[in-house]
């Protein structure tokens, strides 16, 4: 069975950090795209940031530009979203992407409120 698996979401004050991370199971993500996407309810999901399979190119939303970095351990099935200076309008439902082959994770919230 396929799971991408989000964690690390929270509540966090204005101009604080969080990590999120997703973990897949069932698949191998050496390879292939990665991407993190979010969502606030009542408009469409909104591409943050992807990643190349080896990790060695990234692209990013403007509105994330120079605060969120994505990374990956393709040994560890894991993709990373280090994600500073927070502000309440990345308050969102956070999820995971594999790219190439349309998997998603669940979701993890992120609220962003002093």
């Amino acid at each position: 069975q396929v799971q991408l698996v989000e964690s690390g979401g929270g509540l966090v004050q204005p101009g604080g950090s969080l990590r999120l991370s997703c973990t897949a199971s069932g698949i191998d993500i050496g390879g292939y795209f990665m991407a993190w996407y979010r969502q606030v309810p009542g408009k469409q999901r909104e591409l943050v940031a992807k990643i190349t399979g080896g990790g060695s190119s990234t692209a990013y939303a403007d509105s994330v530009k120079g605060r969120f970095t994505i990374s990956r351990d393709n040994a560890k099935k894991t993709v990373y979203l280090q994600m500073n200076s927070l502000q309440p309008e990345d308050t969102a439902v956070y999820y995971c992407n594999d790219m190439s082959r349309s998997y998603w994770g669940q979701g993890t919230q992120v609220t962003v409120s002093s």
